[in-house]
C-alpha cells in the first residue's frame, strides 16, 4: 500500500469543519427558533467510523497525487522545473471537474 494521510489527522480536520458549520447553524437556529430546550437531530455531534476516515485519506492522497501530476506536466510544458502555485490554479478547475 502506498503512503496515505493519517487518519486521525484527516478526522481532526473534518471534526473542525463540521464544528465550524454547526456553530454557524446553530446561529442561523437560534434566531429561528420560538421553542425552548428543544433536541433534535441537528443538535447531534457529528462522527466518522474508522473505514470512513481511511477511505477519506485514500480519496485526498489520490486528489493530491493528481493535482501534482498535472501541475508538474503543465510545469514541464512551461519549461520550468519547480512547481509554482499558478500551475496549480490553472490545473484546479479540471481537477475538481474530474473528482
Amino acid at each position: 500500500m502506498e503512503n496515505t494521510f493519517d487518519s486521525d489527522l484527516i478526522y481532526s480536520i473534518f471534526k473542525l469543519a463540521w464544528s465550524r458549520k454547526a456553530a454557524e447553524k446553530s446561529e442561523e437556529t437560534e434566531l429561528n427558533e420560538t421553542e425552548v430546550g428543544r433536541t433534535s437531530k441537528k443538535n447531534w455531534p457529528t462522527t466518522a467510523n474508522s473505514n470512513a476516515q481511511k477511505v477519506s485519506s485514500e480519496l485526498l492522497r489520490i486528489f493530491v497525487t493528481e493535482a501534482v501530476q498535472r501541475a508538474a506536466i503543465i510545469t514541464e510544458a512551461e519549461g520550468n522545473h519547480k512547481i509554482e502555485a499558478t500551475h496549480l490554479e490553472r490545473i484546479l478547475p479540471q481537477l475538481l471537474l474530474d473528482f
